[in-house]
């Protein structure tokens, strides 16, 4: 019953604006010039699933990691265990679907279950970049890249063999279009402006100044979405192949904090600190 609460709250805060009641006709003022501000989204509770802790999006699916280490997909209106194993967290995207288990080893989904890839520990990989799939080391957060070819290739058995990228980071996502962003353990932003999925050499790092981020996201379609280390969640405006890096964050108005997102077809997945799935539109 909370939680229906809750939502039908964020349902009328996010999706409903207020009209005044005009009683006399207004005298005609100058237009202003218009300026930008928050994105109005509508949002409604998604397909409901317990204790969520992280969402993913990408080639037209969505998965789900608990906080019992549970992974689950969507079909249609209802969430379906995903495998044997748990993960902490999971990606999907062109380069297969993968996750890190509580104690950060790596596994891809094959044929049913996820199989363990040996080789360096993750304690979160990210699939949606060109057929690469980029990740951030368990021990001292170091970004590594997995070749295209290496990941595509694998299906349960050999030593995995990552390529370091010389950048530390806490969070870390790609995008087929629009390069790689992430966030370092001080929560600054960071975007590259490509990576080669054949070789998994990048184009060197800029800064991008703006709110303090505990994750980042990156789209196939090349949007970015941030969530600050307060729950508040931003959008990257002014993204082109020419500034990778955007003009500015335009923020978007959610009524409970946020754990995490995820977007991917027009929809913005939100996972509230409460562990509520919503389902975001314009």
């Amino acid at each position: 019953m909370k939680a229906v609460f809750l939502l039908l709250l964020c349902s009328l805060a996010v999706s409903q604006g207020t009209r005044p009641v005009r009683t006399t006709r207004p005298r005609p003022l100058p237009r202003p010039r218009p300026r930008p501000g928050p994105v109005r989204w509508n949002c409604r509770e998604g397909p409901r699933l317990y204790g969520a802790m992280q969402i993913d999006a990408g080639m037209g699916q969505v998965v789900v990691a608990d906080k019992y280490k549970r992974t689950y997909f969507l079909s249609g209106l209802a969430f379906y265990r995903l495998g044997r194993l748990g993960m902490k967290h999971v990606t999907v995207g062109a380069g297969g679907l993968w996750g890190s288990c509580h104690a950060n080893k790596v596994y891809k989904y094959v044929a049913g279950d996820f199989k363990l890839a040996k080789g360096l520990s993750m304690h979160q990989v990210d699939a949606g970049g060109d057929g690469q799939i980029v990740g951030v080391g368990s021990g001292r957060h170091n970004a590594y890249c997995l070749k295209e070819e290496t990941a595509s290739g694998f299906y349960g058995r050999h030593t995995l063999s990552w390529t370091s990228l010389s950048r530390k980071m806490m969070y870390y996502s790609c995008g087929p279009r629009m390069g790689c962003w992430g966030v370092d353990k001080s929560h600054r932003i960071w975007v590259t402006k490509n990576i080669s999925p054949t070789n998994c050499r990048t184009s060197g790092w800029t800064a991008v100044p703006g709110p303090r981020m505990k994750m980042i996201e990156v789209s196939s379609d090349g949007n970015v979405f941030g969530v600050t280390t307060t729950g508040r969640v931003y959008q990257r405006a002014g993204i082109t192949n020419g500034r990778r890096q955007g003009k500015r964050w335009v923020y978007v108005p959610m009524c409970m904090p946020v754990r995490h997102l995820s977007y991917d077809l027009c929809n913005l997945w939100i996972v509230t600190t409460s562990g509520l799935i919503m389902k975001c539109s314009r």
